[in-house]
């Protein structure tokens, strides 16, 4: 039996190259016409930065008013990134945009974020960008490579084009 692609989890660490990866999960729904579900991980702050915050901003609202500003930026910039990702789509593919389901922000664990969401929306492929060769080689490396051993389906790490 050939198997099924209803269902894709991209997911993007909001890199200025890493809509490279979402034109591969793109092509596969045309294809398909799978759904798409766009996600970004916040790694969760370390206790160190706990630390640092408490220390700089020791009233408890203007503390979580800074946590909550950290995901409204990134999910700031996920928009954003769609955006401008759909305003370079040809006319005749703007139907495609309406595969995407969600758009959603996460603090959490990446790889653990990334599997759990994977299995709640019942996706069939996971897609999401290789490390660039920036700063965040080394991270982005290990989030791949842990998803990639421990996922029960298919992941689909895209090259990071320039």
């Amino acid at each position: 039996m050939i198997p099924e692609i209803k269902s894709i989890l991209y997911c993007t660490d909001l890199s200025e190259n890493s809509s490279s990866a979402f034109r591969y999960a793109v092509a596969i729904a045309k294809t398909t016409g799978a759904s798409i579900h766009v996600m970004h991980v916040l790694e969760r702050l370390s206790e160190d930065a706990v630390i640092t915050l408490r220390a700089f901003l020791q009233d408890d609202k203007q503390r979580e008013a800074a946590i909550y500003e950290r995901a409204r930026t990134a999910k700031e910039m996920l928009d954003k990134r769609q955006e401008t990702f759909w305003s370079q789509v040809e006319e005749s593919d703007q139907s495609l945009k309406e595969l995407v389901k969600s758009v959603e922000v996460v603090e959490s664990y990446p790889a653990e974020a990334i599997l759990k969401r994977s299995r709640e929306r019942k996706c069939d492929l996971i897609v999401m960008g290789g490390h660039d060769r920036g700063a965040s080689h080394h991270f982005l490396g290990s989030v791949a490579k842990s998803v990639l051993r421990r996922s029960d389906i298919p992941v689909l790490v895209a090259p990071i084009l320039k």
